[in-house]
């Protein structure tokens, strides 16, 4: 797994009240065999994420037309500075974690305002993991005002030492000028966050609340009867973590936008924060869309002769892609492509070895789910 911030990381791939975290460890505690299950919610999480997604809808089984119509309600310098954003703190879930509740949008959006605007970056971009080195790295070049070519280098040189795909020279450039002139950005990213709020999430947050809710509650009571990694599984819609699960607690959030992917970032030195995908599967992403993503999803994955083979051979076999690759003598990076389209429609488990090791198997009773679901729909009636 990778991703292109240092601070998080992602599974392809979010009430709980002040009581709740303080039954968390206290410093100091020892780890006991099963960790600590808190939760937490708001829908700032899906403020960030929805941003996010829409910055990259392919990734995500997307319409990109409809993604680029949303974009287009901001002004073109606005657009740049989120998607500079999106590089810069991806999706900052520990900064979201830390903030006070109800955590919604307009939480997020009154927290930045008062903060100086040269501390909305790092306080957003060195919230969770960050290693010390990337810090002092940027931390440096905010106070300088400037750097040069073997800071570029430097900053570089940590992405390879972290296992990560640096960005193109010409974003890591930008990126480093948005640090140099740390306080122009965080005045431009959070007026940019407001018009995006103003024009497209104050409507959609108002659409998901009670998904991002029910997903909740759902989550809470399955964690009643299932032992965590079949947990993971079910909320996960079939990820398997044998890493990242030796953290004391462990935060479950509930997300609209993200379905049925999960994401995770440490969020202490304790605490390990997961969001899971609560959209219902007879709803889309797209407000008014008739046809539920899952029966897309699902069709688009099992139209295609070589997904198809693919799943044939999951059916049989647990394969990396490495091993998928050499039976369908196809290039590593298609047979990639082929699995996230099985992935993003809830048709093969994924196994996480470490961040280099992932294997797949076919998961078979959701053809069977979607042959349901794809039935339920044709004898729903008319539309509306």
């Amino acid at each position: 797994m990778s991703e292109e911030t240092p601070q998080t990381e992602y599974a392809a791939v979010e009430a709980a009240s002040g009581a709740a975290r303080q039954a968390a460890l206290k410093p100091g505690e020892p780890a006991s065999a099963d960790p600590v299950l808190n939760w937490d919610i708001g829908t700032a999480y899906d403020f960030f994420l929805s941003l996010h997604v829409l910055h990259r809808p392919e990734d995500f089984g997307l319409r990109a037309s409809w993604a680029a119509g949303v974009r287009s309600r901001l002004s073109p310098a606005e657009r740049k500075t989120l998607v500079a954003a999106d590089r810069l703190v991806h999706v900052p879930l520990c900064w979201i974690y830390s903030l006070p509740d109800p955590k919604d949008a307009e939480t997020a959006l009154w927290v930045l305002r008062q903060l100086p605007a040269a501390e909305r970056l790092p306080a957003m971009a060195f919230c969770g993991g960050v290693s010390q080195e990337y810090r002092d790295l940027l931390e440096g070049v905010a106070e300088r005002g400037e750097w040069d070519e073997g800071v570029l280098e430097g900053l570089r040189q940590l992405y390879r030492d972290m296992g990560k795909d640096a960005p193109r020279q010409k974003e890591l450039a930008e990126n480093l000028d948005a640090w140099a002139n740390a306080a122009e950005f965080g005045e431009s990213y959070l007026s940019a966050l407001q018009t995006y709020y103003n024009a497209f999430y104050a409507e959609e947050q108002r659409r998901i609340v009670q998904a991002v809710q029910t997903g909740l509650k759902r989550a809470r009571e399955l964690a009643e009867r299932l032992p965590l990694p079949e947990l993971i599984e079910e909320l996960s819609h079939g990820i398997h973590l044998e890493k990242y699960l030796d953290k004391p607690e462990i935060i479950f959030v509930p997300s609209f936008w993200v379905s049925p992917l999960i994401y995770f970032s440490a969020v202490s030195a304790d605490a390990l924060l997961i969001v899971f995908g609560a959209r219902p599967d007879d709803v889309s992403v797209v407000p008014g869309e008739q046809v539920p993503d899952s029966i897309l999803l699902g069709l688009k994955a099992l139209s295609d002769p070589t997904r198809l083979r693919i799943l044939r051979y999951l059916t049989h076999d647990n394969l990396s892609p490495a091993d998928l690759a050499r039976r369908l003598r196809l290039r590593a990076p298609t047979v990639t492509h082929h699995l996230r389209a099985l992935r993003l429609a809830g048709l093969v488990n994924m196994t996480v070895v470490t961040k280099q090791e992932t294997n797949y198997t076919a998961r078979l009773e959701s053809i069977d789910e979607l042959c349901e679901r794809i039935t339920s729909f044709l004898a729903s009636g008319e539309e509306g």
